[in-house]
Formats: structure tokens, C-alpha cells, sequence
């Protein structure tokens, strides 16, 4: 279905030398035995200039806010208390001043502030071309309570956190006006879901300190690829009702084709998506509210064979194709 997700299973081990391994390759961030109490939470994620980034798109200082935010991410997809980050970036020699480099870990240190999160350490390289940034990050999970992606179950009902489709307009709209959009402020929602996404950690730790069992992933490639990862790691197959995915106003007035591009393919929203029993769903509803938290019921999980369906005018057509594919 798609070549990256073949490429992560043809490296996946088979076996792990370490006993303290529970879960890694596979799922948004690896866990890993620590004590009694928590299990450690890894993560990381990598932002190429030109292919993730432009400086024509992103004001410096949200190309580090978002380089540590996507990472942050998966720890929320994980249900993970953020603890640590860990920075490598390549630079290219000839491009980018020290004021610009040292902007882009401000930015980074003003989203690590919000969930107090230490730098405690990276590498710093030199490159011909173009800059990368490479992020890892630590978290901890109560024992034995991380969200995994092969949590999701037949008659399981499915959700998201947020809207979806956002990222993908503000980077449409980026690339055809530049930054000046920004001052637009029927845009800025779409904008500001692109350049400074904000990662559901509050939502992630909702689910484990209520012990509300989910199948969970980060959005970031598209609705499509991460539903298609819950039903690869849970052997079932995921049922998206078009109808009831929520649709801004700008995606709302598009063409139907793109609408679909954007809310099913586009990724970089970052909101959560999973699957929980339907017993537990208005307990869910109840504490998303009490918390001035969105969640919204999209469709169900069935029986099947690791395949996702989306459901629109009473028709079931099968998704074979999913959002950005590095490979």
C-alpha cells in the first residue's frame, strides 16, 4: 500500500538482545522498560529544508517550534508525559547565519517551556546543500500503559481529536501568497496549524490516567496512512465515515476532490486518531468536555484483513492510496 510503511517492515528485528524492550519498530515511539513505576517513551523525527521546510512558508523561529513539536507528537500518540529532547542539525556551510540557527532553537525552547522539557544534549554537523534537523525525545508512561497502535478492536468505535485538513490548506496557501498570508485573519487558523502545530499531550494522558483503553496514532502522514497503520498493527480493518469528518470553512467550499485530498492524504495536523470500545466513548465525551478538549466519533472498526474503507453516500470504497510517502 504504500513503499515506506514496506520499507519500516523489511528493517523491523525480529528479536531484541535487550529484555527491557516492550515495544519498537512499529508504533509512534519505541517503550522501553525503566523502573517500577514508568516505562521510558523514544521518539524521533527528522525535518529536511526543502522537502519538510521552506523559508519561504515557515518564519525561522517555527522551523524549531515544529521541528520539536512533530516529535512531541508521537509522544503524545503514546499517551507519554514529555520529558527530554535531544537536537543533531546539519548545516550547510554557505546560507544560514548564526542568528538564524540560534532562532530556530528558540523556537524550539518555546514549545519545550510549555511542557517543560530539558535539552539535555545533540550533535552539531556541517552539509553541501541543504539544512537538517534532527530531533529525539524522552518521555515516560506508567507501567505497562502506553497507547499502542495494535489496541484497536472489532465494534471498537473511531475518533479524532481536532480537526484534520488544516496543515495541508495553510501550506497550499503559503506557497501560492508566502508569509504575508499570516496577517489574514480568516487564514491564521490554517496557517498556525501548519507552522506551529499543537501537539494533544493533554489528550494522550486523559486516556492513560483514566485508564480508557485505545488504539492511538499521531496524524502526520494522513487520516488514511495512520487509520491503515492501526489496522496493519491490529489486524482489523477501518471504517471512515466521510460524512462525519468535520470540515473548516475553506475545505467545506472546495471541490469535493480536494477536500478529500486534504482531509484523508494531507497529514501535518498532528491530532490524534484511534479507536475506543463504544462503552467507554461517553466517558470519554464527558472528560474531553470538562477539559475544553475536541473529540469526535468518524467511523468504526470491523473484522477484516488490515484494510480501510471510507463510507460516503452509502457507498464503501476501499483506500489504497495514503498521505506523503518518504520513500
Amino acid at each position: 500500500m504504500n513503499n515506506e510503511l514496506n520499507w519500516i517492515q523489511s528493517i523491523k528485528p525480529s528479536s531484541f538482545y535487550q529484555g527491557t524492550v516492550m515495544t519498537g519498530i512499529g508504533d509512534d515511539a519505541a517503550v522501553v522498560a525503566s523502573n517500577d513505576q514508568y516505562d521510558s517513551v523514544v521518539a524521533v523525527d527528522t525535518m529536511v529544508e526543502g522537502v519538510h521546510f521552506k523559508r519561504t512558508t515557515m518564519p525561522i523561529q517555527s522551523i524549531g517550534y515544529k521541528a520539536l513539536a512533530v516529535n512531541i507528537s508521537d509522544l503524545a500518540a503514546m499517551g507519554s508525559i514529555p520529558l527530554y529532547y535531544l537536537v543533531s542539525i546539519a548545516i550547510p556551510k554557505d546560507g544560514w547565519q548564526r542568528s538564524e540557527l540560534h532562532a530556530i532553537y528558540e523556537g524550539m525552547k518555546e514549545i519545550a517551556d510549555l511542557y517543560q522539557m530539558d535539552l539535555i544534549g545533540g550533535d552539531t554537523v556541517s552539509t553541501t546543500k541543504h539544512l537538517v534537523i534532527t530531533v529525539t525525545v524522552i518521555g515516560k508512561v506508567e507501567k505497562q500503559a502506553a497507547l499502542l497502535r495494535s489496541n484497536a478492536k472489532p465494534g471498537d468505535i473511531l475518533f479524532t481529536t481536532g480537526k484534520l485538513g488544516l496543515s495541508s490548506v495553510g501550506l497550499e496557501l503559503l506557497l501560492e501568497h508566502g508569509t504575508a498570508v499570516e496577517d489574514n485573519s480568516e487564514w491564521k487558523p490554517y496557517i498556525r496549524a501548519h507552522q506551529k502545530p499543537e501537539p494533544q499531550v493533554k489528550a494522550g494522558r486523559l486516556f492513560v490516567e483514566n485508564d480508557i483503553r485505545v488504539s492511538l496514532n499521531d496524524v502526520s502522514d494522513g487520516l488514511a496512512s495512520e487509520a491503515k497503520e492501526i489496522a496493519d498493527a491490529s489486524g482489523v480493518n477501518i471504517c471512515i465515515k466521510w460524512e462525519a469528518l468535520e470540515k473548516a470553512l475553506l475545505i467545506a467550499e472546495a471541490e469535493q476532490e480536494k477536500q478529500e485530498s486534504w482531509l484523508l492524504y494531507g497529514g501535518e495536523d498532528f491530532q490524534l486518531v484511534g479507536s475506543m470500545s463504544e462503552k467507554d466513548w461517553q466517558k470519554c465525551v464527558e472528560l474531553f468536555e470538562r477539559e475544553q478538549l475536541q473529540i469526535k466519533k468518524i467511523g468504526y472498526v470491523e473484522e477484516g484483513d488490515s484494510r480501510v474503507f471510507l463510507l460516503k453516500s452509502n457507498e464503501k470504497v476501499e483506500l489504497n492510496k495514503t498521505g506523503y510517502d518518504h520513500l
